[in-house]
């Protein structure tokens, strides 16, 4: 083969490999980017419909929950709301026979759509009077969060515990 031929050949070649680089740093790099983007994003999506699909076919259970939820949070209005806990605090408390020290009802209202109602309770009694004051505190149909209990012993025996208790109740502000 002639020289000639030959660097032809080469120049031909070398350009070849340098215009297959460029394609690939320009075309398929970008390609293979987008590609993978793109079934990342398929997979989330199939992820969301698979999520929505599941909470249509327990939309119902849902609904319910919900209405049950709704019906057993606190009066919208405030006054009426601190009434009921406090009522409720008198009830808890004669009916497991602690006695109940102080009260301090608080709002805090963090959206337009609802507020919570939080109330610090000290209290003392026995250790089965406390335990079955937190009882009715829990059975309660008042939708109360128990978010805090303290108990310490006022004697050296432990016959007499005090009861540090704190709860949360949901209001509902209706638009």
């Amino acid at each position: 083969m002639k020289i000639e031929n030959r660097q032809q050949l080469l120049a031909v070649v070398a350009l070849g490999a340098v215009a297959l680089l460029g394609f690939d740093w320009l075309v398929l790099k970008h390609l293979t980017r987008a590609w993978k983007e793109r079934s990342t994003r398929i997979a989330e999506l199939r992820s969301s419909v698979s999520q929505g699909a599941l909470l249509l076919d327990r939309e119902q259970a849902i609904r319910s929950r919900w209405d049950s939820m709704k019906t057993n949070t606190l009066p919208s209005n405030v006054s009426a709301a601190e009434s009921e806990v406090l009522k409720a605090f008198d009830r808890w408390s004669e009916d497991s026979r602690i006695s109940i020290s102080s009260i301090k009802p608080q709002r805090k209202q963090t959206s337009e759509d609802f507020m919570t109602l939080e109330c610090r309770a000290d209290g003392f009694g026995s250790l089965s009077a406390l335990t079955r004051f937190l009882y009715e505190v829990e059975k309660d149909r008042l939708a109360l969060k128990v978010e805090a209990v303290e108990i310490n012993s006022r004697d050296n025996d432990g016959q007499q515990l005090s009861l540090g208790l704190q709860v949360s109740g949901l209001l509902l502000i209706p638009h």
